[in-house]
């Protein structure tokens, strides 16, 4: 069993930078992926970012391409999240995912929720002026 816990959340101003951490506890296989995803109410929830155990392959979804950086440090078995010139469309719950072996359409799947075995429960992150 794993537990993902998010941290790093918090009230920014527009153009402002906030740095997401992803905490895993438990066994892990040595080939999984984790993921970011976001929850904005009214909206679906949408994929931000992943990254690969493996070689440390990312993706970015297109909202935040440019911006946001997702990186992995192993020894702390945490994922972390630097976000960048935050818009305020950029508020939301931030989750992360964890999937055990991905399947063989990963990564060019890495967006479908349903694939992933282990969900935190979320950080807020608000960014208003």
């Amino acid at each position: 069993q794993l537990q993902l816990v998010e941290s790093g959340g918090g009230l920014v101003q527009p153009g402002g930078s906030l740095r997401l951490s992803c905490t895993v506890s438990g066994s892990t296989l040595d080939r999984y992926a984790i993921a970011w995803f976001r929850q904005t109410p009214g909206k679906e929830r949408e994929g931000v970012s992943y990254i690969m155990s493996t070689d440390g392959t990312t993706d970015y979804g297109d909202a935040v391409k440019g911006r946001f950086t997702i990186s992995r440090d192993h020894a702390k078995n945490t994922v972390y999240l630097q976000m960048n010139n935050l818009k305020p469309e950029d508020t939301g719950d931030y989750i992360c995912a964890y999937v055990f072996s991905p399947g063989r359409d990963f990564p060019y799947n890495w967006h479908t929720q349903r694939q992933y075995d282990y969900w935190g429960q979320g950080t807020q992150v608000t960014v208003s002026s």
